[in-house]
């Protein structure tokens, strides 16, 4: 019998109130987990709007211990009444430190772990260094009731390593949560395309499904406010979109695929095969000075 695995993306729009954003997104994965998705993505910080565009020591108070935090308590039980597994983005505190984490709950609402975002992003509209260590975790794969699962949070996505790392760990699918919109400093910049095209780009490298989950809405925690453009798809092993969401709509994607025939392509292409690891030291070496 062939192992398949049905995911799903989410897409809406947030505000100031965590409580209604947790309510929103427990409503979409229960739309999801309807249609029978398994492993159902929500996009990045769900639990409220997106305070990175600017640094106000304010929505330092808005950050939980893993365990503790509200959306993971409430979407445990979504996803152990469900059966589905949540991949749930979190703003952390760990005693002093603060960090951008995902901690991924498997079908009977239990946590697995949590996993720090690598690549912390600081530029207008996204100052996360202000807010955010990078991560200490290292990359990390889940084996969820369903099947492996990699997981990097928005900024993640934009690093063919991240992907590749999570391959060798094993993962049979790749899933990004993102925050991403307009660029405050370049009107005439819109990276809605590029952005699915690196990690389509991934789906083709390695060979696996690729599901990225992005907001919708303006939100306006800058006087000037900052729109996000969704555009949140599911992506098949040949960088196709197979399900895609445009800039405004609001819901869930939906898809299935075959675990043992992307197994057999993949050995078929042989990307991992063929890898040449004794010439891959400059992506670690020291930078001449």
């Amino acid at each position: 019998m062939a192992r398949t695995i049905s995911v799903a993306a989410l897409q809406t729009s947030y505000g100031e109130d965590m409580e209604a954003n947790i309510n929103k997104t427990a409503d979409l994965v229960r739309e999801a987990a309807g249609r029978g998705a398994q492993v159902i993505l929500p996009s990045e910080l769900f639990q409220g709007p997106y305070f990175c565009v600017s640094q106000e020591e304010k929505w330092f108070g808005t950050a939980w211990p893993w365990r503790e935090h509200p959306a993971v308590i409430a979407m445990a039980d979504v996803a152990k009444a469900l059966g589905v597994a949540i991949p749930v983005s979190i703003f952390e505190r760990e005693g002093p430190h603060y960090f951008n984490s995902m901690v991924m709950l498997d079908a009977d609402g239990s946590p697995l772990g949590v996993y720090r975002k690598s690549h912390i992003p600081d530029g207008p509209g996204y100052q996360e260094k202000y807010y955010f260590r990078p991560g200490d975790t290292g990359f990390k794969v889940w084996d969820t009731r369903f099947g492996r699962v990699g997981v990097g949070i928005c900024w993640d996505q934009w690093y063919p390593e991240t992907a590749r790392a999570m391959m060798l760990m094993g993962a049979e699918v790749l899933m990004y949560p993102t925050a991403i919109g307009s660029e405050p400093h370049d009107a005439e910049l819109h990276t809605a395309e590029p952005w699915r095209r690196a990690m389509q780009g991934h789906a083709v490298s390695n060979v696996v499904p690729v599901v990225g989950a992005n907001r919708i809405g303006h939100e306006t925690v800058t006087e000037a406010g900052q729109s996000f453009y969704g555009h949140s798809f599911i992506s098949d092993h040949r960088g196709d979109l197979v399900e895609s969401f445009g800039a405004d709509d609001e819901g869930a994607l939906v898809h299935t695929f075959d675990l043992d025939v992307l197994d057999r392509h993949r050995a078929a292409w042989g990307f991992f095969r063929d890898r040449r690891t004794d010439l891959y030291g400059a992506l670690t070496a020291p930078r001449p000075a």
